[in-house]
């Protein structure tokens, strides 16, 4: 679907990205509300290809919206913008471990102008349909940040990068399961429909008040929790594989676009 974004959601979306880039650092869900999001991956040019084929074999998880090549810190999806001081927080990894989560991820591009990034789409840009349509999202109600579960699904490898699927997981009142499926499944480029519904062992998920990423969800009476395939994937393959070195951001802090959401709608 061809929209563009009217002129008060530019304003808003050029105020938060300047925001961030001052060095606010807050979760983006309900950010921007109408414009996708996206998660970030930025690694060395000898890892790209293998980036790229792991996205394109998994596409649930990681959409590919946009490949900024290598040296490249605008994208098309927000002219004007740079990826490595546009969003709240950032994760620099080394050899599969995390060592910094800074607010201006500049000087990982200083010591590696050779990184080409990813741009994955984002279950935060459905969320605007699902609120939409009455259906509340918990953490933005608490002013949490999602919550995000490694699971017992693998992935199917590409070369050197393999790990496991994350979900994010939102509680939905029992009687709109059905009308978030298929809200979430109009979006396919933004991960689409869930992966699973229910019972959270069914991911080999132990502990709903644990998640490996995020805070930890609130699930009341009569609701069901349901699990997205989640952008924050390519961090657990960057674990499980250890590349030298990788930029991502921090999970809930994403890249905002000047792209409706109404764009990615099938």
């Amino acid at each position: 679907m061809s929209v563009t974004a009217t002129p008060a959601q530019l304003a808003a979306v050029r105020e938060a990205r300047a925001s961030y880039r001052s060095g606010v650092s807050v979760p983006t869900s309900g950010v921007a509300h109408g414009l996708a999001q996206a998660n970030l991956i930025a690694v060395p040019q000898d890892w790209a290809y293998e980036t790229l084929l792991f996205a394109q074999r998994n596409p649930k998880p990681c959409p590919i919206l946009d490949v900024l090549e290598a040296g490249q810190v605008e994208s098309t999806l927000a002219p004007g913008s740079d990826i490595r001081t546009d969003i709240g927080k950032y994760r620099i990894w080394r050899d599969g471990e995390l060592v910094d989560e800074p607010s201006d991820a500049s000087a990982a591009w200083q010591e590696h102008p050779d990184l080409v990034s990813f741009l994955i789409g984002c279950s935060f840009t459905f969320e605007a349909g699902l609120v939409d349509a009455g259906i509340t999202m918990r953490h933005q109600e608490l002013g949490r940040n999602v919550s995000m579960y490694r699971t017992n699904r693998e992935c199917a490898p590409a070369g050197r990068l393999h790990g496991a699927m994350v979900v994010s997981m939102r509680p939905i009142p029992a009687d709109r399961v059905a009308d978030a499926v298929q809200i979430s499944g109009r979006t396919p480029a933004v991960h689409g429909a869930p992966v699973h519904i229910g019972d959270p062992g069914g991911l080999g998920i132990a502990d709903l008040s644990e998640p490996d990423f995020g805070d930890a969800p609130e699930v009341r009476d009569g609701e069901v929790p349901v699990f997205w395939a989640c952008g924050v994937t390519p961090q657990s393959a960057i674990m499980a594989s250890r590349p030298p070195f990788a930029v991502t951001h921090a999970p809930g802090h994403m890249f905002l676009t000047d792209i409706p959401d109404a764009h990615y709608v099938q």
